[in-house]
């Protein structure tokens, strides 16, 4: 039972971590851009950051505490490839946590504060690669379902 409540867990977080990028790409366009959104911005990171140490978490548990066992993950490169994307996806969001964070720091000091373009345009690129590089976590977690590269 705990293998299927982790299993259901994780996926639910992955669903929401997917949903938290794709909601920050769409608000990361001039045409969108306005001081609620810098502020809507702020609280799409700070969920994907809590989303992110909760299947971290929630993983890492289920290496443990899970069915497979320990032994079936950690011989595993689909599971290495799994969590080295994970970790490329970690450092492609400081880029864009940080400029979230300068934008609302800038937006305390003047409420009518937007970002300029030229920095949506540089964030967005970033989280283009972001979403990307997400992509091969659940292609890895296939192959690794199945045995693939064990």
């Amino acid at each position: 039972m705990t293998d299927l409540i982790l299993a259901i867990v994780h996926h639910l977080i992955v669903f929401g971590i997917a949903a938290v990028l794709a909601a920050g790409l769409a608000l990361m366009r001039p045409a969108a851009m306005s001081p609620h959104t810098v502020r809507l911005l702020g609280r799409f990171d700070a969920a994907y950051g809590a989303l992110a140490v909760a299947i971290l978490v929630v993983g890492f548990s289920r290496v443990w505490f899970g069915a497979r066992g320990a032994d079936f993950y950690l011989h595993n490169h689909a599971f290495w490839a799994k969590v080295g994307a994970f970790a490329v996806v970690g450092l492609l969001s400081i880029r864009p946590t940080l400029r979230i964070v300068a934008w609302q720091k800038a937006l305390k000091a003047d409420p009518a504060f937007t970002p300029p373009a030229a920095e949506l345009t540089a964030v967005r690129r970033t989280m283009l690669a972001e979403i990307h590089v997400f992509a091969l976590i659940p292609i890895a977690a296939a192959l690794m379902a199945r045995g693939v590269a064990y």
